[in-house]
Protein backbone atom coordinates (compact mmCIF):
# COMPACT_ATOMS: atom_id res chain seq x y z
CA UNK A 1 0.00 0.00 0.00
CA UNK A 2 3.11 2.31 0.38
CA UNK A 3 3.54 1.83 -3.08
CA UNK A 4 0.21 2.87 -3.97
CA UNK A 5 0.43 6.47 -2.06
CA UNK A 6 0.66 8.35 -5.23
CA UNK A 7 -1.97 9.48 -7.37
CA UNK A 8 -3.86 12.43 -9.06
CA UNK A 9 -4.46 15.28 -6.99
CA UNK A 10 -7.62 16.05 -9.05
CA UNK A 11 -10.62 14.36 -7.23
CA UNK A 12 -12.40 12.31 -9.58
CA UNK A 13 -16.23 13.32 -11.41
CA UNK A 14 -18.70 10.84 -11.17
CA UNK A 15 -21.39 11.94 -13.47
CA UNK A 16 -24.12 9.40 -12.28
CA UNK A 17 -24.70 8.72 -8.71
CA UNK A 18 -24.59 5.08 -6.62
CA UNK A 19 -28.22 3.09 -7.81
CA UNK A 20 -30.64 1.96 -5.56
CA UNK A 21 -29.98 -1.51 -3.99
CA UNK A 22 -27.43 -4.04 -4.51
CA UNK A 23 -24.69 -3.13 -6.38
CA UNK A 24 -22.47 -5.86 -8.21
CA UNK A 25 -18.98 -3.98 -9.30
CA UNK A 26 -17.02 -6.34 -11.71
CA UNK A 27 -13.48 -6.12 -13.36
CA UNK A 28 -12.36 -7.02 -16.88
CA UNK A 29 -9.28 -6.85 -18.62
CA UNK A 30 -10.57 -7.38 -22.63
CA UNK A 31 -14.44 -7.08 -24.10
CA UNK A 32 -14.39 -10.81 -24.14
CA UNK A 33 -14.01 -11.34 -20.49
CA UNK A 34 -16.82 -8.09 -19.99
CA UNK A 35 -19.17 -10.02 -22.52
CA UNK A 36 -19.20 -12.72 -19.92
CA UNK A 37 -19.40 -10.39 -17.03
CA UNK A 38 -22.49 -8.99 -18.30
CA UNK A 39 -24.28 -12.52 -19.44
CA UNK A 40 -23.59 -13.58 -15.97
CA UNK A 41 -24.92 -10.54 -14.50
CA UNK A 42 -28.40 -10.41 -16.95
CA UNK A 43 -28.87 -14.02 -15.96
CA UNK A 44 -28.46 -13.36 -11.94
CA UNK A 45 -30.42 -9.73 -12.29
CA UNK A 46 -33.31 -12.15 -13.27
CA UNK A 47 -33.36 -13.89 -10.12
CA UNK A 48 -32.84 -10.50 -8.37
CA UNK A 49 -34.65 -7.77 -9.00
CA UNK A 50 -33.42 -4.42 -8.49
CA UNK A 51 -29.44 -5.85 -8.89
CA UNK A 52 -27.24 -3.49 -10.71
CA UNK A 53 -23.89 -3.95 -12.05
CA UNK A 54 -21.01 -0.95 -12.24
CA UNK A 55 -18.20 -2.75 -14.51
CA UNK A 56 -14.64 -1.34 -14.79
CA UNK A 57 -12.58 -2.55 -17.44
CA UNK A 58 -8.69 -1.81 -17.83
CA UNK A 59 -7.42 1.28 -19.78
CA UNK A 60 -7.63 0.77 -23.23
CA UNK A 61 -10.46 -1.58 -23.52
CA UNK A 62 -13.30 0.05 -25.06
CA UNK A 63 -17.00 0.54 -23.90
CA UNK A 64 -18.87 -3.11 -24.39
CA UNK A 65 -21.95 -2.76 -26.44
CA UNK A 66 -25.29 -3.58 -25.12
CA UNK A 67 -24.83 -1.38 -21.99
CA UNK A 68 -28.32 -1.72 -20.47
CA UNK A 69 -30.63 0.87 -17.93
CA UNK A 70 -29.52 -1.57 -14.75
CA UNK A 71 -25.21 -1.18 -15.73
CA UNK A 72 -23.24 1.47 -15.57
CA UNK A 73 -19.31 1.06 -17.25
CA UNK A 74 -16.04 3.38 -16.81
CA UNK A 75 -12.61 2.80 -16.73
CA UNK A 76 -10.94 1.88 -13.70
CA UNK A 77 -9.01 4.34 -11.97
CA UNK A 78 -5.55 4.43 -11.10
CA UNK A 79 -4.55 1.44 -8.47
CA UNK A 80 -3.38 4.55 -6.41
CA UNK A 81 -5.19 4.88 -2.81
CA UNK A 82 -6.57 7.78 -2.87
CA UNK A 83 -8.17 7.56 -6.45
CA UNK A 84 -9.34 4.03 -5.41
CA UNK A 85 -10.77 5.25 -2.30
CA UNK A 86 -13.10 8.09 -3.84
CA UNK A 87 -14.12 5.28 -6.33
CA UNK A 88 -14.82 2.94 -3.61
CA UNK A 89 -16.75 5.83 -1.42
CA UNK A 90 -18.94 6.71 -4.32
CA UNK A 91 -20.16 3.71 -5.60
CA UNK A 92 -19.81 1.64 -2.52
CA UNK A 93 -20.47 -2.25 -3.97
CA UNK A 94 -21.91 -4.85 -2.35
CA UNK A 95 -19.80 -7.44 -3.97
CA UNK A 96 -16.69 -7.76 -5.61
CA UNK A 97 -15.63 -9.43 -8.84
CA UNK A 98 -12.50 -10.12 -11.26
CA UNK A 99 -11.28 -11.74 -14.08
CA UNK A 100 -8.06 -12.94 -15.07
CA UNK A 101 -5.02 -11.23 -14.14
CA UNK A 102 -3.50 -7.57 -13.97
CA UNK A 103 -4.53 -7.58 -10.34
CA UNK A 104 -4.51 -4.15 -8.73
CA UNK A 105 -2.90 -4.63 -5.10
CA UNK A 106 -4.70 -1.10 -4.00
CA UNK A 107 -8.19 -1.59 -5.18
CA UNK A 108 -8.25 -5.40 -4.37
CA UNK A 109 -6.33 -4.21 -0.64
CA UNK A 110 -9.44 -1.56 -0.03
CA UNK A 111 -11.89 -3.21 -1.09
CA UNK A 112 -11.07 -6.41 1.35
CA UNK A 113 -10.64 -3.35 4.09
CA UNK A 114 -14.48 -3.01 3.75
CA UNK A 115 -15.55 -6.06 4.00
CA UNK A 116 -16.84 -6.09 -0.28
CA UNK A 117 -16.89 -9.91 -0.61
CA UNK A 118 -14.17 -10.89 -3.35
CA UNK A 119 -14.09 -13.32 -6.12
CA UNK A 120 -11.59 -13.75 -8.59
CA UNK A 121 -12.22 -15.71 -11.53
CA UNK A 122 -10.37 -17.41 -14.68
CA UNK A 123 -7.42 -17.55 -12.72
CA UNK A 124 -4.55 -18.86 -15.21
CA UNK A 125 -1.33 -20.16 -14.41
CA UNK A 126 0.09 -17.25 -16.89
CA UNK A 127 -1.69 -14.67 -15.32
CA UNK A 128 -0.54 -15.40 -12.01
CA UNK A 129 3.15 -14.78 -13.18
CA UNK A 130 2.75 -10.94 -13.08
CA UNK A 131 6.18 -9.67 -13.31
CA UNK A 132 5.14 -6.48 -10.92
CA UNK A 133 5.09 -8.78 -8.25
CA UNK A 134 8.49 -11.30 -8.79
CA UNK A 135 10.65 -8.59 -6.90
CA UNK A 136 8.18 -8.79 -3.90
CA UNK A 137 6.59 -12.46 -3.79
CA UNK A 138 4.73 -11.44 -0.70
CA UNK A 139 2.46 -8.90 -2.78
CA UNK A 140 0.87 -11.58 -4.62
CA UNK A 141 0.34 -13.89 -1.80
CA UNK A 142 -0.98 -11.03 0.17
CA UNK A 143 -3.40 -10.17 -2.54
CA UNK A 144 -4.52 -13.67 -3.93
CA UNK A 145 -5.61 -13.93 0.11
CA UNK A 146 -7.94 -11.33 -0.26
CA UNK A 147 -10.10 -13.60 -2.46
CA UNK A 148 -12.65 -15.20 -0.91
CA UNK A 149 -13.28 -17.93 -3.48
CA UNK A 150 -10.87 -18.07 -6.53
CA UNK A 151 -12.19 -20.05 -9.75
CA UNK A 152 -8.79 -21.64 -11.57
CA UNK A 153 -9.36 -22.59 -14.96
CA UNK A 154 -7.34 -25.59 -14.67
CA UNK A 155 -5.03 -28.38 -12.36
CA UNK A 156 -1.78 -26.03 -13.38
CA UNK A 157 -3.75 -22.90 -11.86
CA UNK A 158 -4.70 -24.54 -9.11
CA UNK A 159 -1.25 -25.98 -8.20
CA UNK A 160 0.22 -22.32 -8.64
CA UNK A 161 -2.07 -20.52 -6.49
CA UNK A 162 -1.28 -23.55 -4.04
CA UNK A 163 2.03 -22.96 -4.03
CA UNK A 164 2.07 -18.77 -3.71
CA UNK A 165 -0.09 -20.26 -0.58
CA UNK A 166 -3.36 -20.19 -1.46
CA UNK A 167 -5.92 -22.69 0.92
CA UNK A 168 -7.25 -25.40 -1.60
CA UNK A 169 -10.47 -25.03 0.52
CA UNK A 170 -10.89 -21.83 -1.26
CA UNK A 171 -9.68 -22.85 -4.84
CA UNK A 172 -12.43 -23.79 -7.36
CA UNK A 173 -10.97 -25.71 -10.70
CA UNK A 174 -14.07 -25.15 -12.91
CA UNK A 175 -13.16 -24.12 -16.36
CA UNK A 176 -13.03 -20.53 -18.25
CA UNK A 177 -16.25 -18.06 -17.83
CA UNK A 178 -17.22 -18.19 -21.28
CA UNK A 179 -19.89 -15.58 -23.05
CA UNK A 180 -22.73 -18.02 -24.73
CA UNK A 181 -25.54 -18.21 -26.19
CA UNK A 182 -28.67 -17.43 -24.34
CA UNK A 183 -31.76 -18.23 -26.25
CA UNK A 184 -33.59 -15.03 -27.35
CA UNK A 185 -37.26 -14.99 -26.51
CA UNK A 186 -40.30 -14.94 -29.11
CA UNK A 187 -43.97 -14.92 -29.22
CA UNK A 188 -44.40 -18.71 -29.96
CA UNK A 189 -48.13 -18.25 -31.20
CA UNK A 190 -46.97 -16.05 -33.47
CA UNK A 191 -43.65 -18.22 -34.64
CA UNK A 192 -46.21 -21.46 -35.08
CA UNK A 193 -48.27 -19.24 -37.14
CA UNK A 194 -45.67 -17.72 -39.15
CA UNK A 195 -43.64 -21.05 -39.55
CA UNK A 196 -47.33 -22.73 -40.96
CA UNK A 197 -47.75 -19.74 -43.53
CA UNK A 198 -43.89 -20.90 -44.55
CA UNK A 199 -44.18 -24.56 -44.86
CA UNK A 200 -40.99 -25.92 -46.90
CA UNK A 201 -39.78 -22.12 -48.46
CA UNK A 202 -36.38 -21.98 -47.86
CA UNK A 203 -35.35 -19.08 -46.13
CA UNK A 204 -32.31 -16.71 -44.89
CA UNK A 205 -31.86 -13.91 -42.51
CA UNK A 206 -30.04 -10.92 -42.63
CA UNK A 207 -30.06 -9.37 -39.62
CA UNK A 208 -28.98 -5.92 -37.98
CA UNK A 209 -28.29 -4.75 -41.91
CA UNK A 210 -27.08 -1.30 -42.24
CA UNK A 211 -28.39 0.71 -45.30
CA UNK A 212 -25.01 0.61 -46.84
CA UNK A 213 -24.99 -3.04 -46.98
CA UNK A 214 -28.39 -3.22 -49.00
CA UNK A 215 -27.26 -3.13 -52.05
CA UNK A 216 -24.48 -6.11 -51.44
CA UNK A 217 -27.65 -8.13 -49.31
CA UNK A 218 -30.05 -7.48 -52.30
CA UNK A 219 -27.24 -8.97 -54.99
CA UNK A 220 -26.53 -12.04 -53.07
CA UNK A 221 -30.50 -12.91 -52.77
CA UNK A 222 -31.20 -12.37 -56.24
CA UNK A 223 -28.05 -15.36 -57.05
CA UNK A 224 -29.61 -17.64 -54.36
CA UNK A 225 -33.34 -17.19 -55.84
CA UNK A 226 -31.42 -18.16 -59.08
CA UNK A 227 -31.23 -21.75 -57.42
CA UNK A 228 -34.34 -21.53 -55.49
CA UNK A 229 -36.66 -19.28 -57.07
CA UNK A 230 -39.33 -19.97 -53.87
CA UNK A 231 -36.61 -18.78 -51.37
CA UNK A 232 -37.80 -15.72 -48.52
CA UNK A 233 -35.11 -13.04 -47.07
CA UNK A 234 -36.01 -11.83 -44.20
CA UNK A 235 -34.25 -8.66 -43.66
CA UNK A 236 -33.92 -6.96 -40.32
CA UNK A 237 -32.44 -3.46 -39.94
CA UNK A 238 -30.18 -2.52 -37.74
CA UNK A 239 -32.06 0.59 -36.94
CA UNK A 240 -35.59 -0.08 -37.46
CA UNK A 241 -35.99 3.97 -38.25
CA UNK A 242 -33.77 3.36 -41.83
CA UNK A 243 -36.88 0.51 -42.70
CA UNK A 244 -38.67 2.98 -44.70
CA UNK A 245 -35.45 4.12 -46.57
CA UNK A 246 -34.56 0.38 -47.43
CA UNK A 247 -38.32 -0.15 -48.58
CA UNK A 248 -37.93 2.46 -50.83
CA UNK A 249 -34.81 1.12 -52.22
CA UNK A 250 -36.13 -2.56 -52.36
CA UNK A 251 -39.06 -1.26 -54.45
CA UNK A 252 -37.52 0.26 -56.64
CA UNK A 253 -35.10 -2.18 -57.97
CA UNK A 254 -37.89 -4.51 -58.58
CA UNK A 255 -38.70 -6.65 -55.11
CA UNK A 256 -41.78 -7.79 -53.94
CA UNK A 257 -41.83 -6.89 -50.38
CA UNK A 258 -43.61 -7.24 -47.68
CA UNK A 259 -42.95 -5.13 -43.99
CA UNK A 260 -43.72 -6.41 -40.93
CA UNK A 261 -44.09 -3.10 -38.78
CA UNK A 262 -47.57 -2.62 -41.18
CA UNK A 263 -48.79 -5.73 -40.29
CA UNK A 264 -48.13 -7.75 -43.52
CA UNK A 265 -47.82 -11.32 -44.11
CA UNK A 266 -44.86 -12.48 -46.53
CA UNK A 267 -47.02 -14.38 -48.88
CA UNK A 268 -46.33 -17.07 -51.65
CA UNK A 269 -44.97 -14.03 -53.98
CA UNK A 270 -43.00 -12.18 -51.58
CA UNK A 271 -39.49 -12.05 -52.08
CA UNK A 272 -38.05 -10.22 -49.05
CA UNK A 273 -39.51 -9.78 -45.32
CA UNK A 274 -38.44 -6.51 -43.64
CA UNK A 275 -38.63 -6.91 -40.44
CA UNK A 276 -38.40 -3.77 -38.86
CA UNK A 277 -39.80 -4.30 -35.45
CA UNK A 278 -37.78 -3.93 -32.12
CA UNK A 279 -37.81 -6.99 -29.59
CA UNK A 280 -38.41 -9.86 -31.90
CA UNK A 281 -34.90 -11.47 -33.13
CA UNK A 282 -35.88 -14.45 -31.19
CA UNK A 283 -38.27 -14.96 -33.62
CA UNK A 284 -36.24 -14.38 -36.55
CA UNK A 285 -33.50 -16.67 -35.69
CA UNK A 286 -35.88 -19.84 -34.80
CA UNK A 287 -37.14 -19.47 -38.64
CA UNK A 288 -33.68 -19.00 -40.47
CA UNK A 289 -31.61 -21.95 -40.50
CA UNK A 290 -29.03 -19.44 -42.11
CA UNK A 291 -28.36 -15.57 -40.82
CA UNK A 292 -25.71 -13.47 -42.60
CA UNK A 293 -24.75 -11.00 -39.58
CA UNK A 294 -25.29 -7.60 -40.35
CA UNK A 295 -22.81 -4.24 -39.74
CA UNK A 296 -20.23 -6.56 -40.90
CA UNK A 297 -19.32 -5.77 -44.61
CA UNK A 298 -19.04 -2.07 -44.18
CA UNK A 299 -16.21 -0.42 -41.92
CA UNK A 300 -17.35 1.14 -38.92
CA UNK A 301 -19.94 -0.67 -36.86
CA UNK A 302 -18.06 -3.62 -35.66
CA UNK A 303 -19.81 -6.39 -36.44
CA UNK A 304 -23.34 -7.72 -34.24
CA UNK A 305 -23.42 -10.38 -31.42
CA UNK A 306 -22.85 -14.07 -33.58
CA UNK A 307 -23.90 -15.57 -30.03
CA UNK A 308 -27.56 -14.92 -30.90
CA UNK A 309 -28.20 -16.92 -33.78
CA UNK A 310 -26.03 -19.59 -32.70
CA UNK A 311 -28.10 -20.02 -29.35
CA UNK A 312 -31.35 -20.67 -32.00
CA UNK A 313 -29.62 -23.24 -33.99
CA UNK A 314 -28.96 -20.72 -37.49
CA UNK A 315 -25.53 -20.84 -38.90
CA UNK A 316 -23.62 -17.45 -39.19
CA UNK A 317 -22.06 -15.86 -42.26
CA UNK A 318 -20.61 -12.60 -41.73
CA UNK A 319 -18.41 -9.87 -43.05
CA UNK A 320 -14.77 -8.78 -42.34
CA UNK A 321 -15.38 -5.98 -39.91
CA UNK A 322 -16.46 -7.35 -36.72
CA UNK A 323 -13.65 -6.18 -34.09
CA UNK A 324 -15.96 -5.31 -31.69
CA UNK A 325 -16.70 -9.65 -31.72
CA UNK A 326 -13.31 -10.52 -33.37
CA UNK A 327 -12.66 -12.99 -30.36
CA UNK A 328 -16.44 -14.53 -30.48
CA UNK A 329 -16.28 -15.14 -34.15
CA UNK A 330 -12.97 -16.42 -34.07
CA UNK A 331 -14.18 -19.27 -31.84
CA UNK A 332 -17.27 -19.87 -33.78
CA UNK A 333 -14.93 -20.27 -37.26
CA UNK A 334 -12.61 -22.65 -35.14
CA UNK A 335 -15.38 -24.91 -34.97
CA UNK A 336 -16.70 -24.34 -38.05
CA UNK A 337 -19.85 -23.09 -37.32
CA UNK A 338 -19.00 -19.15 -39.15
CA UNK A 339 -18.43 -18.71 -42.21
CA UNK A 340 -16.72 -15.44 -43.75
CA UNK A 341 -18.14 -13.89 -47.20
CA UNK A 342 -16.44 -10.39 -48.33
CA UNK A 343 -19.00 -9.24 -50.70
CA UNK A 344 -22.01 -9.68 -52.73
CA UNK A 345 -20.82 -12.62 -54.82
CA UNK A 346 -19.02 -14.42 -51.46
CA UNK A 347 -22.47 -14.69 -49.87
CA UNK A 348 -24.31 -15.93 -52.89
CA UNK A 349 -21.50 -18.52 -53.19
CA UNK A 350 -22.13 -19.30 -49.16
CA UNK A 351 -26.13 -18.96 -49.56
CA UNK A 352 -25.46 -21.67 -52.28
CA UNK A 353 -23.40 -24.14 -50.47
CA UNK A 354 -25.61 -23.77 -47.35
CA UNK A 355 -28.77 -24.35 -49.40
CA UNK A 356 -27.78 -27.61 -48.59
CA UNK A 357 -29.77 -28.79 -45.57
CA UNK A 358 -27.01 -30.85 -44.22
CA UNK A 359 -24.68 -27.93 -44.58
CA UNK A 360 -26.41 -25.63 -42.28
CA UNK A 361 -27.44 -28.43 -39.87
CA UNK A 362 -23.77 -29.05 -39.26
CA UNK A 363 -22.71 -25.72 -38.79
CA UNK A 364 -25.54 -24.97 -36.26
CA UNK A 365 -24.71 -28.00 -34.54
CA UNK A 366 -21.49 -26.73 -34.17
CA UNK A 367 -22.41 -23.51 -33.25
CA UNK A 368 -25.06 -24.48 -30.42
CA UNK A 369 -21.45 -26.64 -28.95
CA UNK A 370 -19.70 -23.38 -28.69
CA UNK A 371 -22.48 -21.19 -27.46
CA UNK A 372 -23.44 -23.52 -24.35
CA UNK A 373 -19.55 -24.11 -23.51
CA UNK A 374 -18.89 -22.22 -20.07
CA UNK A 375 -22.81 -22.41 -18.86
CA UNK A 376 -21.66 -24.70 -16.04
CA UNK A 377 -19.34 -22.15 -15.09
CA UNK A 378 -21.34 -19.55 -15.60
CA UNK A 379 -24.02 -21.44 -13.15
CA UNK A 380 -21.45 -22.46 -10.44
CA UNK A 381 -20.51 -18.79 -9.89
CA UNK A 382 -24.36 -17.69 -9.75
CA UNK A 383 -24.72 -19.66 -7.23
CA UNK A 384 -21.64 -18.28 -4.98
CA UNK A 385 -22.67 -14.64 -5.89
CA UNK A 386 -26.44 -15.48 -4.29
CA UNK A 387 -24.82 -16.80 -1.14
CA UNK A 388 -22.22 -13.65 -1.30
CA UNK A 389 -25.03 -11.21 -1.48
CA UNK A 390 -27.26 -12.89 1.26
CA UNK A 391 -24.49 -13.31 3.60
CA UNK A 392 -22.07 -11.01 3.14
CA UNK A 393 -18.97 -13.35 2.70
CA UNK A 394 -18.51 -15.87 -0.24
CA UNK A 395 -18.48 -19.16 0.69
Amino acid sequence: MALARRGSRKPAQYDLPRPEGELIWAHATSLQKAAALMQLFALLATQRPGLNLLLTTAPGVAQPDHIKSNMIWQVIPEDAIADMTEFFDHWRPDIGLWTGGDLRPAAIELAARRDIPLLLLDAEAEALEDARFRWLPDISRSVLQRFGRVVAVDQAAAQRLGRIGLSRANIDVLGAMQEGGRALPCDETKREALAQKLGNRPVWLAAMAQLDELGMISQAHKAALRLSHRQLLILVPDNPDEGAEMVRKLNKWGWRTAVWSKGQQPEEETQVLLADTYGEMGLWYRLAPVTFMGSSLIPGFGGRDPYEPAALGSAILYGPNVGRYLSAYSRFVAAGAARIVKDADSLASALAVLSSADQAAAMAHAGWDVSSVGAEVTDAVIEMLHDALDLGEIR
